[in-house]
């Protein structure tokens, strides 16, 4: 008995117990709403995710921030809508006067960490991966670790490790998870608690996947076949995560939240116009019944998989509650004790906390989207679009710019509670509603328009960002 007793201290030695949990953010890349085995995808078997879905808060009306990769980025990073903090699009870098949530966990005395694409370091950066003097890497933002990229990625992956460049033997997705889960077990043994950014590279474009993660899928088309394999090895490193946490005894102290950074695919083929590339569209349809994909403001381009998972604190069930990547931030001040002077007092979010054990009747503060001049308004069962159907302007298959111009862009009203697939524009017969959202839609691009302009800074103003251009 006294050996055992001294065993099982040795084994509460091994790893500190922390007064802080650790903190872990999962995120795709270009992975549908649709595209997992708990919302009953035909081909997909995700068994890893609906592991995590059954034991946390699945989330069913989880939204990125915005409809595309860097912009969503932001978001959880600042709790701020992308235009705010200097991400107008694709590629762009943050302003370094935001403050971000990276920079918030590093004063409350964690160890910080960024694994896998970043993109949030200035359009067509010719270096990849990321070198030390990038002004824009993850470390200048307060991660005091990083194994990075600057976008795309798959097997046997080249990082930038703080700076220096590497090549790592084996998927992707595995590579990132066994790389945080070492720096995670470190942390833990100094007793310090930890921040982890896991962001994948799948299952973006190029498609690249390993033989037997394809097999499943081997009498479809190329580009869905090798996308899927992509999914596959994604969930299989979830699995490990989650083992991994449990071997270390840190899993009911640990948050993982799991999400994509914007909506999935579409299921057509379009041919770039820039090089006459084709890519081939992905089937099954990545969103399901919901409407439009990546890059629109519809649904099927902004709802995403959403996961909360935390043993120790968050009871299994399924939530309807809207929140999305812009909650990140807030939610996480009061899950890890965070200073809330650490986060720009003009934010977008609000915490979530109350969502882990009640279901909210109302969200009392809309979410926003905006992007390029396009825009959507969502408040609670209702949501204003702004926006022109992109999938229209695709002529054929190809892209037709001229097509794009001609289509009309006007305001949308719809109920996506009732007709998630935005089918029954309500515009017309609720006109007070319809003017209602228009004037807090218009509030709020104000509100935007004087942070793009550096309002909430406090120089008043945006200073340079290190780099005087995209190169």
């Amino acid at each position: 008995m006294l050996r055992l007793t001294i065993l099982i201290l040795l084994c509460l030695s091994a790893t500190p117990m922390l007064a802080a949990p650790n903190v872990i953010l999962v995120m795709a890349d270009d992975m549908g709403w649709a595209q997992t085995g708990y919302y009953g995808h035909p081909v997909l078997k995700t068994p890893n995710l609906d592991a995590m879905a059954s034991n946390g808060l699945r989330m069913d009306r989880f939204y990125s921030g915005a409809p595309q990769c860097s912009t969503t980025r932001a978001t959880v990073l600042t709790g701020r809508t992308n235009d705010r903090t200097g991400v107008l699009t694709v590629g762009s870098s943050i302003n370094k006067q935001e403050k971000t949530l990276s920079a918030a966990f590093r004063n409350a005395g964690y160890t910080t960490a960024h694994f896998g694409k970043w993109h949030l370091n200035t359009v067509n950066t010719p270096d990849h991966p990321m070198p030390l003097s990038d002004p824009h890497h993850p470390g200048e933002l307060g991660f005091d670790y990083w194994l990075s990229e600057t976008n795309q990625f798959n097997l046997d992956p080249v990082l930038s490790r703080n700076g220096t460049s590497e090549r790592i033997e084996g998927e992707s997705s595995e590579v990132l998870v066994e790389e945080a889960l070492r720096f995670i077990e470190q942390a833990n043994q100094k007793g310090t608690p930890a921040f982890v950014l896991i962001w994948y590279a799948s299952p973006h474009r190029p498609f690249e996947a390993l033989k037997a993660d394809m097999e499943a899928f081997r009498d479809m088309p190329e580009a869905s076949r090798v996308h899927h394999g992509e999914v596959v090895a994604m969930d299989r490193s979830v699995g490990t995560l989650r083992q991994g946490l449990r071997d270390m005894g840190i899993a009911e102290n640990t948050l993982v939240w799991f999400t994509s950074d914007n909506g999935g695919l579409p299921a057509y083929g379009v041919t770039r116009t820039s090089t006459g590339e084709y890519l081939p569209g992905v089937t099954p349809d990545s969103t399901g019944h919901l409407r439009g994909s990546k890059s629109s403001f519809y649904e099927g381009g902004i709802r995403v998989p959403g996961i909360i998972e935390w043993p120790g604190e968050i009871e299994p069930r399924i939530s309807n509650f809207p929140a999305g990547t812009l909650d990140m931030f807030p939610t996480l001040i009061e899950v890890a004790d965070l200073d809330p002077g650490d986060i720009n007092k003009v934010h977008d979010g609000i915490s979530l906390v109350p969502v882990f054990d009640t279901e909210p009747a109302r969200r009392h503060q809309p979410l926003g989207f905006r992007v390029l001049g396009q825009f959507a308004w969502l408040d609670n069962d209702y949501k204003l679009v702004y926006y022109r159907d992109y999938d229209k302007a695709f002529v054929d298959g190809v892209w037709d710019s001229d097509a794009l111009e001609s289509l009309p862009r006007e305001f949308e009203l719809y109920n996506v509670v009732d007709d998630p697939s935005e089918q029954d524009n309500l515009i017309a017969r609720h006109p007070e509603m319809a003017a209602r959202m228009k004037a807090e839609l218009a509030a709020w691009n104000a509100s935007v328009d004087r942070s793009v302009e550096g309002a909430d800074y406090p120089e008043g103003r945006v200073l340079p960002s290190g780099r005087e251009e995209p190169e």
